[in-house]
């Protein structure tokens, strides 16, 4: 009961400081005259922060530092009760939206999944689209990381709670000796890019809402819009290029920008064992897919077919989400390659799901380690990542990892089929969710919404965003009786 009580008094002050985040849509609210969404945001930030204080002060005798258990806690307790202090202003201004669907918008939302139930975005209130977009933003590492920052100040350790949540095997890694200074940098720099994303956006032609709306999106990977159409609303190769630049670099990690940042060089980047494959199967990738619609008929021009084939296949590739155009409707081999690098092709340290480039490098690695053990079995040939070893321990923490992001995918699918959903949108539904990607394929597709979901179907497609954005083993291990012992 103790450990609870010192979990919840931290939960409590992530809360209040989550409700300050809704100071940004009230003022959008005023600024654009909906005074009845700017009363809306009101009240529900000083709900949250109300409860977010009593529970902190209700609970400030238990305060203590947080051990391994407890990060874990804390973490898998921030990313599904965030959600439904998030949709207390989805549910008052939207009529007719119900509990599941709100909280599973702002359940992908925060999982920087970026899957909506939601149409006629176009003619929301800016708020509403302000807020959904920031929780994205928020979701991918702001708000953690504020919060590890801050935590230590207040007599709380933070270190336990950023083990848990970073993603990635390499979690032991630091950037700078003292967590609360590595995090400060890491919010430096992902506010800083996220900065250069929105003048950009402007530049190339997006009014200043707009270019706020997707430069959260965009930086957080999350691919929330404020248009039906999504990027197909702007029609714009120069907003589209922006947009590819950017997702490329929120899809790498921060913690190597940081580096690079910090010291001035840009050597770090040719030393990320990621990097480079990330660049590589991306770029092959858009040559490969372009090509392919070219060849098959889609577009006329292999320059027109290149456009929608590089936005599309970055935009899929490091999960953001966005569309340029119904690729439903291409040959399915397009579509199906695009969901298969969104499980795989974001670096560890970014905004980005899926089992992330370095356990694929990883399992990559191991499979021509065993060939090698099969034909020479005394030969001596360990996995190196940069030159040095990877110790068995990661391997097999990988594999392992492997194994249960591939059952997973089964079991949900399977339950959404024994719901009534056809095959194909539930394995996309599910791969698009785990990987937190957004969109899937057929009735899920970039063209439509989850709204198609029965209240079950999309409860299970929010269990996905959660095991995806806290990488299966962070959710699994706090089920666990082991645990709790």
């Amino acid at each position: 009961m103790k450990r609870l009580l010192r979990v919840a008094h931290v939960l409590g002050l992530v809360i209040a400081v989550f409700g300050l985040g809704m100071v940004l849509p009230i003022l959008v609210a005023f600024i654009y005259g909906h005074d009845a969404a700017g009363a809306v945001f009101v009240e529900s930030m000083a709900g949250t922060i109300a409860c977010g204080l009593l529970l902190w002060l209700g609970t400030r005798r238990y305060r203590a530092d947080l051990q391994i258990r407890d990060g874990f806690l804390l973490v898998v307790l921030v990313w599904t009760v965030l959600p439904v202090f998030a949709a207390l202003p989805l549910l008052r201004v939207l009529p007719g939206l119900s509990i599941t669907d709100a909280y599973f918008e702002c359940m992908s939302g925060v999982t920087t999944t970026g899957a909506t139930v939601l149409t006629g975005l176009d003619s929301l209130p800016p708020s509403i689209n302000v807020w959904r977009a920031e929780l994205v933003w928020l979701g991918g590492m702001a708000l953690i990381v504020l919060a590890v920052a801050i935590l230590p100040l207040l007599g709380v350790g933070g270190r336990q709670m950023f083990k848990a949540e970073t993603p990635g095997p390499m979690k032991e890694a630091r950037l700078i000796p003292r967590i609360t200074e590595t995090a400060r940098g890491l919010w430096i720099i992902y506010a800083g890019i996220s900065l250069a994303c929105l003048l950009s956006y402007h530049l190339a032609g997006m009014g200043w809402l707009d270019a706020l709306i997707h430069t959260f999106s965009t930086i957080g990977l999350g691919g929330f819009s404020s248009h039906d159409q999504s990027y197909g609303y702007f029609d714009s190769p120069a907003i589209e290029a922006v947009a590819i630049v950017f997702m490329l670099i929120a899809g790498m990690n921060f913690a190597t920008h940081f580096t690079v940042f910090r010291n001035w060089n840009v050597e770090p980047y040719r030393d990320d064992p990621e990097a480079g494959w990330f660049l590589f199967i991306t770029v092959a990738s858009i040559l490969g897919i372009g090509t392919y619609l070219w060849a098959e008929g889609a577009y006329d021009g292999l320059a027109t077919a290149l456009r929608y084939a590089s936005f599309n296949t970055v935009s899929i590739a490091t999960t953001t989400g966005f569309a340029s155009t119904d690729y439903n409707t291409w040959p399915v081999f397009a579509p199906m390659w695009m969901l298969f690098l969104s499980s795989f092709v974001s670096c560890s340290g970014s905004t980005g799901g899926g089992i992330k480039m370095i356990r694929a490098i990883v399992l990559y690695k191991q499979v021509f380690h065993e060939m090698i053990r099969t034909v020479h079995p005394n030969a001596i040939s360990p996995i190196k990542l940069t030159r040095h070893p990877v110790p068995n321990n990661v391997v097999f923490a990988v594999l392992a990892f492997a194994l249960v992001y591939v059952a997973l995918i089964v079991v949900m699918t399977l339950a959404l089929t024994a719901l009534g959903l056809d095959a194909v949108s539930a394995f996309t539904a599910i791969v698009a969710c785990i990987n937190n990607t957004g969109p899937g394929l057929s009735q899920v597709g970039p063209a439509t919404t989850y709204a198609v979901l029965t209240d079950l179907q999309t409860w299970v497609c929010s269990a996905a965003m959660l095991l995806g954005r806290l990488e299966l083993f962070t959710v699994l291990v706090v089920l666990t009786p082991s645990f709790w012992r």
